[in-house]
């Protein structure tokens, strides 16, 4: 595969510290350009290009939310297990026991539940400000 000839035969050496190049390849890595050498040759000659920004609370949110929907699903599969083993049982004693363990469970859904609602209402708050 043959290189295209750019006609950039000229070469300009920079140093720069080690906090210095963090500081370009961390803005490099935000921008749409792909190639440091030309993010380089943008900044230089003042030629625009796209800058990422991202929204911290959204991704606070997002983290958030995984949080809450990997607690919700452990719940639920608790309650899942639950449900098939009580649909099982032909003992009494085992069946109080089960039934106390759903009880338990389903008081930590219905708090879990609570807590998203609640969560879910003070981050939609602080968006609408």
């Amino acid at each position: 595969m043959e290189e295209k000839d750019t006609g950039r035969k000229r070469i300009i050496g920079l140093r720069l510290t080690g906090d210095e190049y963090r500081e370009l390849e961390m803005n490099w890595k935000r921008s749409t350009v792909r190639k440091l050498s030309e993010y380089v040759r943008r900044l230089i000659f003042g030629r625009s290009f796209t800058v990422f920004t991202r929204d911290q609370s959204k991704d606070e949110l997002l983290a958030e939310m995984a949080l809450l929907r990997r607690e919700l699903n452990a719940i639920g599969v608790n309650f899942n297990q639950a449900v098939h083993r009580l649909n099982m049982l032909d003992h009494s004693p085992q069946m109080q026991e089960w039934l106390r363990r759903f009880e338990r469970d389903r008081e930590r859904f219905f708090a879990a539940v609570e807590s998203i609602q609640s969560r879910l209402k003070l981050l939609s708050s602080a968006w609408l400000r």
